[in-house]
This record gives structure tokens, sequence and C-alpha cells, in this order.
């Protein structure tokens, strides 16, 4: 297809390296203070060299043939304060990464009465939750763009939680469980202030996942929240999982295949010990997560997914 010109902000930077696959021209909107959205391709950036960063007061005079919004800031104030009139008449998605808060069902989507502009859904749980009004919806499920050298190896017989500043968010990280049982089963963390709780700290992206696979299981105390993107990642090095059996996760984790769910913290305890008895046992529900990982989550499919429904909207 033709190159496009997309405007997006940086908001969620492993999603912005795996939907920039697509190859287009991309725009990274950029201010002096690095507010929210307004980081451009951000410090040593794995993004591809057509993703440009260009500053925010200069937006208004590109030709742009397609905007992409990703929180009510862009949606509700950031588009007045950087695009011309005519630029916000193009064609927009707004791309919804998480789920509904503060109520589960019975919360109004942001761009709920806009029929003019197209809602995306990264799981089908996302869909369903959220009163999307009279917007119309689509879901293009997750991927992930890593280094494709890195493979599970799972030689630490401990488990680690990728999550950025879990014990700043409470019971929906599930920071209360991580707690829990690390004082069960050999347990670290690593991410945004993962040093505090005893963890790793964090670690720059293009070297996380090349430690991630030292360790024998990924595990995601996420109480709610959409398919973590540490889930994927996981998997694509063929790295077996144990989460809670919440939100999208059940349609994904298959007992004894691809790792474990649940919500008995002791039948976690259970599993996560016998993964770390049982390193052979371990391996080969990696090797079942990754070949899941790339027929449902696959970087070609999701490149395709989404040239698809840019073709459909310009």
């Amino acid at each position: 297809m033709k190159k496009l010109s997309i405007l997006i902000w940086h908001i969620h930077g492993a999603y912005l390296t795996a939907i920039t696959q697509t190859e287009h021209n991309w725009y990274l909107p950029i201010k002096s203070d690095d507010s929210e959205g307004y980081i451009g391709r951000g410090k040593d950036s794995t993004l591809p060299d057509y993703v440009r960063e260009i500053p925010a007061d200069q937006i208004s005079n590109i030709h742009l043939d397609l905007i992409i919004f990703q929180t009510p800031q862009n949606y509700q104030i950031d588009q007045y304060e950087i695009l011309s009139e005519q630029q916000r008449q193009l064609p927009g998605i707004y791309l919804e990464h998480n789920t509904p808060e503060p109520h589960p069902t019975h919360t109004r989507h942001p761009a709920a009465e806009n029929p003019n502009l197209q809602l995306v859904h990264v799981t089908y749980f996302n869909q369903l939750m959220w009163d999307n009004g009279n917007t119309p919806t689509h879901v293009i499920e997750h991927s992930v763009a890593i280094d494709p050298s890195i493979h599970y190896r799972g030689h630490r017989a401990e488990g680690i939680c990728v999550i950025n500043n879990m014990q700043h968010r409470g019971r929906i990280a599930g920071y209360d469980l991580f707690q829990l049982l690390r004082d069960r089963v050999p347990l670290t963390s690593v991410g945004m202030d993962a040093q505090s709780i005893g963890g790793l700290g964090e670690i720059h992206y293009r070297n996380l996942h090349r430690t991630v696979a030292e360790y024998r299981f990924l595990f995601s105390p996420m109480r709610y929240s959409s398919l973590p993107l540490a889930v994927i990642e996981a998997m694509t090095i063929g790295m077996p999982v144990v989460a809670l059996a919440t939100t999208e996760l059940p349609t994904v984790i298959e007992n004894g295949v691809h790792g474990f769910v649940s919500n008995d913290p002791d039948v976690l305890t259970e599993r996560m010990q016998f993964l770390i008895d049982n390193p052979d046992e371990a391996a080969r529900m990696g090797e079942n997560a990754q070949k899941l990982a790339q027929e449902r989550y696959g970087l070609k499919r999701f490149v395709k997914n989404w040239n698809q429904l840019f073709t459909k909207l310009t």
C-alpha cells in the first residue's frame, strides 16, 4: 500500500515499536518540557528511522493522512492545541490500550459518541466491557517487536515479574499477590522502581528480554488490565507464563500447555514450584507458548491487520 503520513503520540513505547513496523511515515510530536506524549523517540530509541520527531508547534504545517489518539488528553485537549482545523477533519483512530475504569462495565469511553472516529481495542475483553456508544469499534490483538535472536534459557530457578512501578499501582497490578507469593517461592521483579522492592530495577527495552529469558517463568499478577505485553513478550521468546485467570488471559494460557492460570494463590504457588522443580516441563510449555505467540500474536499478522484498517480509513 502507499505510504501514509501518520501522527501518533508516544504513550506506550513497546506498542509504538510494534505499530511502527507498518513502515509508514510516522510523526511524533515533541515539546521541550517532555510532557506526557511529547517525548518523541525517547532515550536510546529502538524505533525505525522513518519514525520522526517534529516540534508540536510545527505539526499544523505538515501533510498528514491519519491521526491516532491514545489517551483522553490526546483526544480532548492535544488535538485542539497542535492540529489545524483541516487536520482535525482527517480520518482518526482512538487506540484504547486499557480496560475501563473506574467501573468495569459502566464506564463510557471518552470517544463514545463520535461515529466518524474508529475506536480500536487491543483485546476482545476490552471491546466487550467498555461502553463504546455509537463509535465504530474494531479489535486488533497485540504483537511485539523484540530481538528475534533472544530465546528462553530458564536456567535461573525462579520466576520474574515485568511491571513498572508495581508497588505504586496497588491491587490492580497485584502487588499484594506478588508479596504473598514471593514469600513462598523464589520470585523477583524488573521494571521502573523495582529496585526499591528488592527487584532488578529498570532495564532498557533493548536488553530487557535477554535478562528475562534467564528465569524459569514469567509471573503476571495483574488483576485487571489488558493482556500485558510482558506476557506476549515472554511467550514470544519461548517462556512459560503463570498468571491470574482474569480479563483476556483465560483465552490465551491453557493450563499445563503454555503455563498456568488460576485465581487461587495456593494453586499459583503449587504451579510455580512445579516449574521450578521441573525445568524440562517448563521448557516444553515455553515451546508451546512460543508457537501460540507466533500464530496469534505474530508481527506479520499485526502489521497486516493495521494496514488493512489504514487502507479502509484512508
